[in-house]
């Protein structure tokens, strides 16, 4: 075990942790625990920027360009504002984060491999190494030789970074990147959800645990659903699984049979991972290293959700200057979350107590202030939209490098096949047991129109039988629900209602010009009872950011249902649920927290479910829920630790990725470490593959191209997604023309992509029935062993 490197690494953590105080605090000053849980990704943020701009002229100066800004910045900051943190906050910060990496650096240790089957571990650990080679961004594609990477790939170039600046191997920096990621994920989620429980008057640390709980160890509801199986009479066992529409398979034969791949695929034609099966499969994908990123742009949408009506340059410069960089770093870390930015942008905006309008210039505001309700409303949702276009924009400006090079054109396309509401239930369950009590608990009391209120039940119903969709049925009420609550002080709402929505109350109050911010007018109310509170005129306690959150993360799972992005990756939008659902998770994870650290701690007689009765029984539910979310990690855990049936098992704990290579791939292992050591540029040629490393039987793996990040012809077969069929095909029957075509074809190829080795291994003898390179004027063998051989060419003899 390399326990040195994890001391590294953890000490580098925490300095940046340590650092990203100051910016935090300065971004969200006014959360709780004043954006510590957030102070890590601020100086990954800082770092990503420079580098990702410093990089296109060199990368080698990339990292300590990085640091030093960094150091700038918060000397800066330090200087003007000074120091404010609470101590006890940020150990408890401290304390978290050590806990979650050093809990995952152990899981990692005991099967550390970047092997190419269950994952796309092949595809991550080539691009750090690409990453690490290259001299200039963005990177040459490992897979497609002489072409810029068509990929997001905005993490692994943190993770180069990170390797640089301690000076880690990839086979190291690995691994332990993975475990600061899952750590950073963790202690954002404990902040943020701490955060959002103590402005809703709930213990900070409760809300936090339950939060980090949620990202860090639960699961979705398949698992308990296949205990219970395991443990009732074949027929009951018949009947949950028809009630939940899936297959009881795997767990429900016997606590022997789990599988810790089952509970990832629920809805048929997707994939539903959630984090820590995410972090267990070992992929250091895209997916798994934009969570802490998106929940930063969630902590800085809290503070200008907290953030008071007359603030109004602070809350311009939170949406119009600190969210556009955070969302051009999500755009090349995971393009699939650049949208959620700006629609979580929107939504804050547009339901925050201080009025949207207020962000526009003070002449375009005040012509925004019609006397209908409805017009109001517009021109609220109009002036949030304005918001989230500043975000998108400022956002592509910010990496407009990678769109006009690395990114790969896809294309939308409508109506994929529906979830059924049994596998929706199962896969989203662990949060509306939650979300459903919670919503209840606000809107019962204020709902003074019962009759309207099942209306509009019905209405979801019919929608949701038109559209075919359950999850309308599912999540629309939800939405529904708490779009009201935040938006108007009492259920229902509408024309010749008894109380009026927070708008039309706005535009009934006079307001008075009373100061300038930034050479514009600025209004308040000449009433200090402002209708821009988080209270409602009933004196209920109104919902807050939590609410937000859980609309943002039912529109995510809505929008899957009727829009997916069409492309290689999966079938149908088995990609698009998969990646939209790992955000859903991220955002309702840390909503639940504060939701049910509410129900526990508030009991007060103008709420519903509340009360002393109340109180016990949400108790006993949180423990049933906490316990029964818990049983995946604790089968998983262990199977980790103890089955014989990993991939690549060493026989003492390690976090070298790629010591697996010597004990299952041995005939090729020095071949490769030789590619491995090349300097400079170089080009290898090697049969194409894909997920299957077995020596040729089923195609090549591209292996000697994943684990070096020396880039080949042609490697796995997601190029097709990345190029298209036709250029991915055009290279296949080019790479079978090196191997096995006649002399002056395959040396002009040869001189065509630049090749400077030839990798002939078990792969290529069983691809290709007769392999003539050696016959080729200016090819020569640069290194043989009994399974491989590598020739070397000499591209000044190939016209020869």
């Amino acid at each position: 075990m390399e326990f040195l490197l994890v001391a590294l690494w953890l000490g580098m953590f925490l300095a940046l942790l340590l650092a990203g105080l100051p910016i935090a605090d300065a971004l969200c000053g006014s959360l709780a625990d004043r954006g510590a849980g957030v102070a890590l990704v601020c100086s990954f943020t800082v770092l990503w920027l420079v580098a990702f701009w410093v990089g296109r002229v060199s990368l080698s100066v990339a990292a300590p360009a990085g640091v030093v800004v960094l150091a700038l910045l918060v000397g800066g900051l330090v200087y003007r504002r000074g120091v404010s943190v609470d101590r006890r906050v940020v150990a408890e910060t401290v304390g978290v984060f050590t806990l979650a990496f050093l809990f995952f650096v152990a899981v990692r240790a005991v099967d550390p491999a970047v092997h190419p089957s269950g994952g796309e571990k092949f595809l991550d650990f080539g691009l750090v190494q690409s990453l690490l080679r290259a001299e200039t961004l963005p990177p040459e594609d490992m897979w497609f030789a002489g072409e810029p990477v068509s990929y997001y790939y905005g993490g692994h170039l943190l993770t180069a970074l990170l390797a640089r600046l301690t000076m880690t191997e990839a086979r190291f920096a690995y691994n332990l990147a993975l475990s600061g990621f899952f750590a950073a994920f963790v202690t954002a989620a404990y902040g943020l959800a701490g955060s959002v429980a103590a402005s809703r008057d709930s213990p900070r640390w409760v809300g936090g645990l339950l939060g980090a709980f949620f990202v860090g160890f639960a699961s979705n509801l398949s698992t308990p659903l296949r205990l219970v199986a395991a443990v009732l009479p074949d027929g009951l066992a018949g009947f949950f699984a028809g009630l939940a529409g899936v297959e009881i398979d795997g767990l429900a034969a016997g606590v022997g049979q789990f599988d810790y791949w089952d509970a990832s695929r629920i809805i048929e034609g997707t994939i539903n991972e959630f984090p820590l099966f995410a972090w267990l499969n070992g992929d250091l994908h895209a997916h798994m290293m934009s969570p802490p990123f998106l929940l930063l742009a969630a902590a800085i949408l809290l503070s200008y959700y907290l953030t008071p009506a007359e603030a109004i340059r602070r809350r311009r410069l939170l949406v119009f200057g600190a969210l556009p960089p955070i969302a051009g770093l999500v755009a090349v870390v995971n393009t699939w979350s650049f949208p959620s930015v700006a629609g979580l942008t929107v939504l804050t905006v547009l339901f925050a107590p201080a009025d949207a309008r207020t962000l526009l210039p003070a002449g375009v505001a005040a012509r925004l202030r019609p006397d209908d309700w409805r017009l109001a409303e517009g021109a609220t949702l109009s002036a949030a939209l304005v918001a989230g276009v500043a975000v998108v924009l400022g956002g592509l400006l910010l990496s407009a490098p990678f769109w006009l090079s690395a990114a790969s054109g896809r294309e939308l396309a409508l109506f994929p096949d529906r979830s059924a509401l049994g596998p929706l239930v199962l896969v989203h369950g662990t949060f509306l047991l939650v979300f459903v009590p919670y919503l209840l608990r606000h809107a019962l009391p204020r709902a003074r129109r019962r009759g309207r209120i099942v209306v509009m039940f019905l209405l979801v119903a019919v929608l949701a039988v038109l559209s075919e969709a359950a999850a309308v049925a599912l999540l629309a009420p939800l939405v529904g629900v708490g779009w009201v609550l935040l938006r108007w002080d009492h259920l229902p709402v509408g024309p010749g209602s008894e109380t009026s929505s927070r708008t039309a109350a706005t535009e009934r109050e006079p307001t008075a010009v009373v100061g300038h911010d930034g050479g514009e007018a600025v209004a308040a109310d000449s009433d200090s009872d402002s209708p821009d509170r988080s209270l409602s005129d009933g004196g209920l306690p109104g919902l807050g950011f939590e609410t937000v959150l859980l609309i943002a993360g039912a529109g995510l799972v809505l929008l899957v249902e009727f829009v997916y992005v069409n492309e290689q990756a999966g079938p149908g939008r088995m990609n698009t649920v998969f990646k939209t659902y790992a955000q859903v998770w991220a955002l309702w994870a840390v909503a639940a927290g504060a939701a049910l650290a509410h129900l526990l701690w508030q009991h007060r007689p103008d709420l519903s479910l509340s009360g002393g009765r109340w109180k016990p029984a949400f108790q006993v539910f949180a423990v049933l829920l906490l316990a029964s979310t818990s049983v995946y990690g604790v089968l998983a855990l262990t199977s980790h630790a103890t089955s014989d049936s990993a991939v690549a098992r060493t026989e003492n704990p390690t976090l070298d990725a790629t010591a697996f290579v010597e004990t299952t791939h041995a005939d090729e292992a020095p071949a490769i470490r030789w590619i491995g050591d090349l300097e400079g540029r170089q080009t290898i040629v090697t049969v194409p593959g894909n997920y299957v490393w077995d020596r040729g039987r089923n195609g090549g793996s591209s292996a000697p191209s994943s684990l070096t990040g020396v880039p080949t012809v042609l490697g796995w077969h997601h190029e097709v997604g990345y190029r298209g069929q036709e250029a991915y095909d055009r290279r296949a029957e080019d790479v079978r023309d090196i191997y096995s075509g006649d002399q002056e074809t395959s040396a002009a190829l040869l001189a065509k992509y630049d090749v400077s080795y030839v990798y002939v291994g078990p792969a290529e003898r069983a691809t290709y029935n007769r392999i003539r390179i050696d016959e080729i004027e200016g090819v020569t063998v640069a290194k043989e062993w009994d399974a491989v051989t590598i020739y070397e060419v000499d591209q000044s003899r190939l016209g020869a």
